[in-house]
């Protein structure tokens, strides 16, 4: 009997003392020098197709018996022009490439959370983005947006120790240091865009965070002053368990929202 008993207090205690390391293990990973920036940050050059290929001239026809018909061809400089043929009045495309202002422009998460039994609000927040925006004001349905970059490595909190959770393991920095959105398509803008008047629209793309890409849609408002900077401002929502985000347990939060909001205010300048 005493040494069952014996026997059962150094099981507890080796049970006991497993548990000690495997937290102090895990408190190691979690609470390891998080990585930092590698570089700074450079915006993804836009890709814009604005040339439109020349037709080709109709080959010579031959009629039976008759004369080969020749392709006309263009009037040389000087020359008059052809009698019914309309002048050349297109415009140019009227693009113009703005690169985002790190130093003006901001990303955030914001996630609900009961931390230390008191309901709030986990915001983060950087300013290391990168991205590039076309606009076309004569033909606003050609404008373009390009790939933001974020570098995940440098969101902070107002807690060190979350910053360290999310950079080591909600995010798992090390491997994944950029969180990138993918544009595929940009809808909703108006017939026109005016300088100094606020439009409203839609850019959905490839949001992609550690190694998962989902498609998303930010409502956007923008306007553009009157001396040429872009300002605007972004929203969506996302859930973290599409991501395969999971939080650790921690003593102190009691429980954490699976949706998370993402904003983005931005400030671009022509290129």
């Amino acid at each position: 009997m005493i040494n069952n008993r014996m026997n059962i207090k150094k099981l507890v205690l080796w049970i006991i003392v497993g548990a000690v390391v495997l937290g102090i293990a895990g408190m190691s990973y979690v609470l390891r020098p998080t990585p930092v920036a590698s570089t700074p940050i450079e915006a993804v050059p836009l890709r814009i197709e604005t040339e439109v290929p020349e037709p080709t001239p109709p080959l010579a026809t031959a009629t039976p018996g008759g004369p080969t018909a020749l392709p006309e061809l263009p009037a040389e400089s000087g020359s008059e022009p052809t009698a019914g043929a309309e002048p050349d009045v297109s415009a140019p495309s009227g693009l113009v490439v703005y690169v985002i202002s790190q130093d003006e422009s901001e990303v955030r998460f914001s996630i609900d959370e009961i931390l230390n039994n008191a309901s709030t609000t986990a915001v983060g927040t950087t300013n290391q983005i990168a991205g590039e925006i076309a606009i076309d004001f004569g033909n606003p349905a050609n404008s373009q947006a390009g790939v933001i970059t974020v570098n995940a490595r440098t969101l902070t909190t107002d807690r060190e120790n979350r910053n360290r959770m999310i950079r080591n393991e909600i995010l798992d920095t090390d491997p994944y240091e950029f969180i990138t959105f993918t544009p595929t398509a940009v809808t909703g803008l108006p017939a026109a865009i005016v300088p100094g008047e606020s439009v409203t629209f839609q850019v959905t793309g490839d949001l992609t965070i550690r190694d998962v890409s989902l498609p998303v849609t930010f409502d956007v408002t923008a306007v553009v002053d009157a001396d040429g900077r872009l300002a605007g401002y972004g929203v969506t929502t996302v859930l973290r368990s599409d991501y395969g985000i999971t939080i650790p347990s921690v003593p102190s939060v009691a429980e954490v929202s699976d949706e998370v909001l993402l904003e983005f205010d931005f400030v671009a300048y022509p290129k």
